[in-house]
């Protein structure tokens, strides 16, 4: 999965832009942002500070392990139970 270039204190601060009164046209140009990942941020993120939408970049990472390891170890298990099916 890509990972993006913005940090999440870049974006809290391009949100907050904004907020203050910029345009898109002007934050896309400045900071080389698409308007549909900006508007996609401000959808996701609106009204977080950086401290909040870093804690939240950090949990979806460790869900993402997690569903990972879920996954393998789901795999493993149905592999053990066709592996006991068939000695049987």
């Amino acid at each position: 999965m890509r990972r993006s270039k913005f940090s999440p204190q870049q974006i809290a601060k391009i949100l907050k832009e904004f907020d203050n009164g910029k345009s898109v046209d002007e934050i896309s140009r400045e900071h080389g942002v698409s308007s549909a990942a900006f508007y996609k941020w401000r959808s996701k993120y609106a009204g977080m500070n950086s401290k909040e939408l870093k804690r939240l970049k950090e949990l979806e990472e460790e869900n993402r392990k997690l569903k990972q390891m879920y996954a393998t170890l789901a795999l493993d298990h149905q592999m053990a139970k066709e592996i006991i099916k068939k000695k049987l």
